[in-house]
């Protein structure tokens, strides 16, 4: 009697590996999985991490926090541009810094003025480059105290952008500013008669994606931003304080 034959399927090579190598198999691909894992995470931390700071600044200028003006543009609907008759006048000093390394003269072209909450202002700062070589600039700013910072709002600056001096170029620097009216709503706010306005030029120099940034350490840049504690406002109604002179 005949019968059916039916070729054996040939074993494939994984089959006939031994147990303890089909488990090192399986190890290995796991342990590949993880570190492909493991690296994209600490890709991501490392992203985060670079990125934190230019975020942060970015959330300070929109929300005046840190000391930080606000440079949105929500508040300059022509409504809200108009001063607050009767409302308090308060004044806004000037301060103007430079980093060691930038060979730079910069002064603030006005001692101070004093605004109504919602009007308008235009101030002057003067820079002049007292080097032989031509030289890229960038400017931080902050204002103290800093609970006013959500409501000092920059429509034009120069601190919006880098500024090139030519070997031994003067310039005026222009500023114009204001101070939203609903800072007459907030009762933290309430007896600020004195605001100071600070800027710190910085050389620049350009990083590892080709952006300009200032050339300086990073505390020196921070403290600059105003994300120091300290008040400027009392020192300098002292600084500015001189009988029968305005400016």
């Amino acid at each position: 009697m005949a019968t059916n034959s039916h070729p054996r399927t040939p074993l494939n090579a994984k089959s006939r590996l031994p147990p303890y190598a089909s488990r090192q198999s399986l190890y290995a691909a796991r342990n590949r999985n993880l570190l492909m894992y493991s690296s994209a995470v600490i890709v991501f931390a490392v992203g985060v991490t670079y990125a934190a700071v230019p975020l942060y600044r970015m959330f300070c200028a929109a929300t005046g926090f840190a000391g930080t003006p606000n440079v949105g543009t929500g508040r300059f609907e022509p409504g809200r541009l108009v001063p607050v008759d009767g409302a308090r006048r308060i004044k806004v000093h000037f301060n103007a810094d430079r980093a060691e390394a930038l060979p730079w003269a910069f002064t603030p072209q006005q001692k101070f003025v004093t605004v109504l909450p919602g009007e308008t202002s235009l101030a002057f700062y003067k820079a002049k480059n007292e080097s032989k070589n031509d030289i890229i600039g960038i400017a931080t700013y902050n204002v103290t105290p800093d609970r006013i910072a959500p409501y000092f709002s920059k429509v034009e600056c120069f601190c919006f952008e880098e500024q090139k001096l030519l070997a031994g170029e003067e310039v005026d620097m222009p500023l114009l500013f204001f101070i939203d009216k609903d800072i007459l709503d907030d009762p933290a706010c309430r007896g600020i008669d004195d605001v100071v306005l600070s800027y710190t030029f910085f050389k620049a120099r350009r990083n590892a994606q080709g952006h300009l940034e200032p050339d300086a350490s990073d505390k020196d840049v921070q403290n600059s931003l105003g994300f120091g504690d300290y008040e400027m406002a009392p020192r300098a109604e002292i600084r500015n304080a001189q009988p029968g002179k305005s400016s």
